[in-house]
């Protein structure tokens, strides 16, 4: 079999050159990161969970309207996507006050927000993806009012559909970032959700006792992070019974 071209390599993932024009494999690895990976530890199966648990949010987006990047999935670690221009930000909805919000506005965390608020992150590692403005994605031409405007738009119309999936399994929807790129076609483009939507980049709390089912286990190193995630999938249906398909650690 020949072998395939890699594009690139983040923190989770490995792309790699798709089978036909304008199609990327996308490959989960069992890498955990956390504060712009100065933390890092080898998870086994992490990378299983994330790509069914990410095949599932897509599939479910896309049932709704809401454009994603997602074809299918070809294999228990790959998927193949569309190929996008990625638009240099993250965009991060909050419902819930947490993480660098409750630090940083003095708000004491689990607070509810009287509304979603969607916050802009600069994609950088090195600075450590500072939050951004309207005015410094204008000024920078990292999107234009237009593209802005849907960006905040989709990420709402996302914020919708994953409340309520996972309300209805008994998780709170606390936070999440989500990327959107530009799909051409010709001089036209709209703008689609990429990369992936798992418990990396999502907090995740258990409604009844509050437990954390996401990556602050690993960064708090308060818990198990492939049992938090086995349990996310569990709950989504998407491991059979008790399954638990990463190892326990040994006693």
């Amino acid at each position: 079999m020949a072998r395939r071209k890699k594009i690139y390599e983040g923190k989770a993932k490995i792309m790699f050159e798709g089978p036909e024009p304008g199609t990327i494999v996308q490959y989960f690895k069992d890498d955990a990161t956390a504060f712009n990976a100065k933390k890092r530890d080898i998870i086994q199966g992490k990378g299983v969970l994330n790509n069914r648990i990410s095949e599932h949010f897509m599939v479910g987006l896309d049932a709704v309207g809401i454009p994603t990047h997602f074809i299918r999935r070809l294999n228990m670690r790959e998927q193949l996507v569309r190929a996008v221009e990625i638009i240099p930000l993250e965009v991060v909805v909050r419902n819930y006050s947490a993480g660098t919000m409750a630090k940083r506005l003095g708000i004491e965390e689990g607070t509810p927000l009287p509304r979603p608020i969607v916050e802009f992150c600069y994609k950088n590692d090195d600075l450590g993806d500072p939050l951004v403005t309207e005015e410094h994605i204008f000024a920078f031409n990292w999107a234009s009012q237009h593209d802005v405007e849907n960006m905040i738009s989709l990420a709402l119309r996302v914020n919708d559909y994953m409340s309520g999936l996972l309300f209805g399994v008994g998780i709170r929807l606390v936070d999440f970032k989500i990327e959107i790129g530009r799909q051409y076609d010709g001089d036209y483009h709209r703008l689609i959700v990429a990369d992936e939507i798992t418990p990396d980049c999502c907090r995740l709390w258990d409604i009844e006792s509050g437990d954390k089912l996401d990556k602050d286990l690993f960064r708090l190193d308060i818990g198990s992070l492939s049992e938090a995630y086995a349990e996310v999938a569990r709950r989504l249906d998407l491991l059979p019974g008790n399954e638990l398909i990463v190892p326990r650690p040994s006693n």
